[in-house]
């Protein structure tokens, strides 16, 4: 055989099995696995976050879900008659359910998302926990509670790997743009915990506030648990992330930051999962809306936090999980604190006394020919029943101009 020959059947050999690797290449390259799962890049959604062009702006707080395992994850505190058919997948149709029912622009799922000790793969969990909301394709975001750390990840894997979730715009922790300095795209380190940040919402499309920050959300990692003087306690929120609180609302005194329109107006809600000492044991005495069902389980260390968020002069309102039995809001020095009441089939909660979930609507003044800043912050409840019973509705906030 002469060398053209040779050549030509190398050419033709070498052809062929450049042709079956690529064919295999196409037919298996979206089913290759990174552990158990199937590779693909995250879905974002349309940022930035903005309100609606009928100027609202929906959350939907999910407190406290407690996931496991699935079907095999057996529920606590349900009826007699409930229980043989109960399990994690109750919780799952429970937030599909109120997802569709109430067409939330936002997802805000503040602590304990899963219950770490009855998982042997905490993303697995994750992954089936937060479905729903991944599947909705709506932007959500989560801070952690004190049993999430409790299975296969520490909290600093368990944010990252919820930030590369799919719709997900939870962060680790803040960048330094959003502690008013002029440096960007490094993330802050010298702050207690992980899952601190702030995520703004816009005004209304073709309005004046379009390009202007007018509801601010920030989220807290007010940590799990804590050794103080030899006795354990729950964590707190710490200095640092106050004084990164202080630092962005200094920030937005700037009147660049603020729309003219809605110069006070600026609207900040705190998201956290554990209730802090000094503020929510006082709502013992207050009047509240909802029920207080059982004692504030918090850190014995009082950081001052009301103090700060009184100091910052917008805050309106902070909403929490972690107490499962209390669903109620109460007021003090102005701000509201707000329960989320316990979502999860998987967490304790009473027998007969429904899951439920906190939905909160920021609305916008209507102005002669366009959306202008916040008008109002209404909040109710909605029971996993038959009806999706809505409850306890009531006006956090509300501008009063004079007339």
């Amino acid at each position: 055989m002469n060398k053209t020959m040779e050549g030509l059947y190398s050419l033709l050999y070498l052809t062929l099995i450049l042709t079956i690797l690529f064919s295999l290449h196409t037919q298996i390259a979206h089913k290759l696995l990174i552990g158990k799962h199937p590779l693909h890049l995250k879905k974002s959604p349309h940022l930035p976050l903005r309100f609606n062009s009928d100027g609202t702006f929906k959350i939907l707080q999910v407190a406290d879900m407690h996931y496991g395992t699935g079907v095999l994850t057996s529920c606590k505190d349900v009826l007699a008659s409930e229980f043989h058919y109960c399990s994690d997948l109750n919780t799952t149709h429970f937030l599909k359910r109120i997802i569709e029912a109430e067409k939330p622009d936002f997802i805000a799922f503040t602590g304990d998302n899963i219950f770490g000790s009855s998982t042997p793969d905490a993303a697995e969990s994750l992954l089936r926990a937060f479905a729903p909301a991944m599947e909705s394709g709506l932007p959500w975001a989560a801070v952690l509670g004190n049993h999430d750390q409790e299975s296969t990840m520490t909290r600093l894997e368990l944010m990252s790997f919820i930030s590369l979730l799919d719709y997900s715009v939870s962060q680790t922790n803040p960048s330094v743009e959003d502690a008013s300095s002029a440096a960007k795209g490094n993330t802050i380190t010298d702050i207690d915990g992980f899952g601190n940040y702030n995520l703004r919402v816009y005004g209304a499309p073709g309005s004046h506030s379009a390009n202007s920050t007018v509801l601010d959300l920030f989220f807290l990692d007010s940590g799990d648990r804590e050794v103080v003087q030899g006795v354990r306690t729950y964590g707190w929120i710490k200095e640092s992330q106050l004084r990164w609180l202080h630092g962005v609302s200094k920030g937005y005194q700037h009147p660049k930051e603020r729309p003219s329109s809605a110069t006070d107006c600026l609207t900040t809600v705190h998201v956290v999962s554990i209730p802090t000492k000094g503020e929510v044991r006082q709502l013992y005495y207050q009047k509240i809306i909802g029920q207080f069902q059982e004692s504030v389980a918090c850190s014995s260390v009082n950081s001052g936090v009301l103090q700060a968020l009184v100091s910052m002069g917008d805050v309106k309102a902070v909403f929490m999980g972690h107490d499962h039995k209390n669903d109620f809001c109460g007021n003090l020095e102005s701000i509201w604190f707000c329960y989320g009441g316990g979502f999860g089939y998987h967490a304790y909660g009473i027998a007969g006394w429904p899951r439920r979930a906190r939905v909160i609507l920021a609305e916008l003044e209507k102005g002669e020919n366009s959306w202008m800043g916040m008008e109002r912050i209404r909040t109710w409840k909605l029971l996993d029943d038959e009806k999706l019973s809505k409850l306890d509705e009531q006006v956090l906030w509300e501008l009063h101009r004079a007339k």
